[in-house]
């Protein structure tokens, strides 16, 4: 991959971040703009509980979920996994937080973060026993990045974390930091 290529194809700070309705892990549908009425979201792209250090972040989220809240933010975590992986992804880490299915990658292909999995790591996935197109409901063999995005209420990016590197994520403290300066 790429890295400078892909990372300059991601939705930038003071762009819109693309609108959206998609189901919740409890199966009622999201709306974006829903949400911003109520004040600025932290959204944030998984890979799924499958992925470790999804779940170290999950779990890092959930307990700063209290502080998102007193900023006057909510949070959303995006995982391209359906059926009822995002239900069990959100009970296993007691997330009190939505956890929405993005469904053919729709939002994740928009905000620019979804790549194709190259062959080699596809390869060690499924020798692993992930069966992709079982989890996402399609064979595309895609992820996104664990991208996180904090969109203010007029749905403009205010910041951004990106890295292609899966093992970096943002840290809480950053995304409370970036939320007190809005």
């Amino acid at each position: 991959m790429n890295r400078e290529g892909f990372l300059s194809g991601i939705a930038q700070t003071g762009a819109m971040f693309p609108d959206f309705v998609l189901p919740s892990a409890e199966g009622r549908l999201v709306a974006l703009a829903e949400q911003l009425a109520r004040g600025p979201v932290v959204l944030s792209f998984f890979r799924g509980e499958w992925c470790p250090f999804c779940k170290l972040t999950l779990d890092a989220l959930s307990e700063a979920l209290p502080r998102i809240e007193a900023a006057g933010a909510s949070l959303l975590a995006l995982t391209p996994e359906t059926g009822g992986l995002p239900l069990s992804m959100k009970t296993r880490h007691g997330a009190v937080f939505e956890v929405l299915a993005d469904v053919d990658f729709g939002v994740g292909l928009s905000a620019g973060v979804v790549f194709k999995i190259p062959k080699l790591y596809r390869a060690r996935l499924d020798a692993a026993g992930l069966n992709f197109p079982q989890r996402h409901g399609n064979a595309a063999w895609c992820l996104p990045v664990p991208a996180t995005f904090i969109i203010a209420p007029d749905g403009c990016i205010a910041w951004r974390f990106v890295d292609v590197d899966f093992t970096h994520r943002a840290e809480p403290d950053g995304i409370l930091a970036a939320l007190r300066r809005m």
